[in-house]
């Protein structure tokens, strides 16, 4: 039996092809990763070509303790990714039930899925949530309890982290989710965080062996989650940016839906005929399957607004 759809944003050449234009050329609105990544700095020549040591290693985890104010008592794990973390997340118990409020990240329902679980919002073994919400935004007022497995992906919560629910990182059975990549913009890094009972977080451990993480992410990592003041200017400037956005699709006919201040969603009459309209500009956004009438959009980078205030 097929499993469920697996769209995903990004696919710049496949937009290229279809609609024209180099790779280069391109403006990537289609996920919501931070457009004015952070500054790596210099990467010491060991990072690369020595395996990462402990104390590099106990570093990031010290600085994520810290950045997140993640309780005395709570594991956590670096991982190279969230996508690895949500991939092995459901063989952490025997197959059984799983509520996945949806719309949402569609990985989580395949991941669990592929390991045989069955999605139910009836009394159900496990839940997920997505916190904020993918794509719609929406933060849930209350938190999940009484499943013998609960999953809470704050990958876009650091543009509010007084929203998130880290406090109860202590609690049997949970695991939160961080992402590196959505509000530090490096992606590409590929750094991810799981964060919660240590019997479930040493299993995950023992499942991505030895080394999980490369020396120069290990090295990003903590440098990124001790700069504190980075993080304060970069939510200001990404909640004037999404004004900034919200006032442009307003005044071109859309209207704003939900989202955060890395992603905006907007309800528009007819999804793809926008998408097709912006691509003609080679401005690439997010439309969603279930929807014919929803479209989404990251954050232009600061050299890039007058491209997307034109092609609007």
């Amino acid at each position: 039996m097929a499993g469920p759809q697996r769209d995903h944003g990004g696919g710049i050449d496949a937009a290229a092809a279809r609609f024209g234009g180099a790779r280069e050329d391109w403006i990537d609105l289609s996920t919501g990763i931070n457009p004015v990544p952070y500054p790596v700095g210099s990467i010491p020549a060991q990072a690369w070509n020595a395996l990462p040591d402990h104390a590099a290693q106990q570093a990031l985890t010290d600085a994520a303790r810290s950045f997140w104010r993640v309780p005395d008592g709570a594991a956590i794990l670096a991982a190279p990714g969230a996508s690895s973390l949500i991939a092995r997340i459901p063989a952490l118990l025997p197959p059984g039930t799983v509520d996945i409020p949806a719309p949402t990240y569609n990985e989580h329902a395949a991941a669990f899925e592929a390991e045989g679980w069955q999605l139910s919002h009836e009394g159900p073994d496990a839940r997920v949530i997505v916190h904020p919400n993918n794509p719609t935004g929406h933060w849930y007022a209350d938190e999940p309890d009484g499943f013998d497995l609960k999953v809470i992906d704050e990958s876009f919560c650091d543009v509010a982290p007084d929203r998130s629910w880290i406090a109860q990182a202590t609690r049997p059975g949970t695991v939160i989710l961080k992402s590196f990549g959505k509000f530090w913009g490096l992606a590409g890094l590929r750094l991810g965080f799981a964060i919660g009972d240590p019997a479930l977080i040493d299993r995950l451990a023992q499942m991505l062996g030895p080394w999980p993480v490369s020396g120069p992410a290990l090295t990003i990592g903590t440098r990124a989650l001790t700069d504190h003041d980075w993080a304060i200017a970069t939510r200001t400037r990404l909640n004037e940016d999404a004004a900034r956005l919200d006032a442009l699709m307003t005044r071109a006919g859309a209207r704003l839906s939900g989202g955060t201040s890395l992603f905006r969603l907007y309800e528009v009459d007819d999804a793809a005929l926008w998408q097709d309209r912006l691509a003609q500009a080679q401005i690439w956004t997010r439309i969603f399957p279930y929807s014919d009438t929803l479209i989404r959009l990251g954050l232009p980078a600061p050299d890039q607004w007058h491209r997307l205030e034109s092609a609007l």
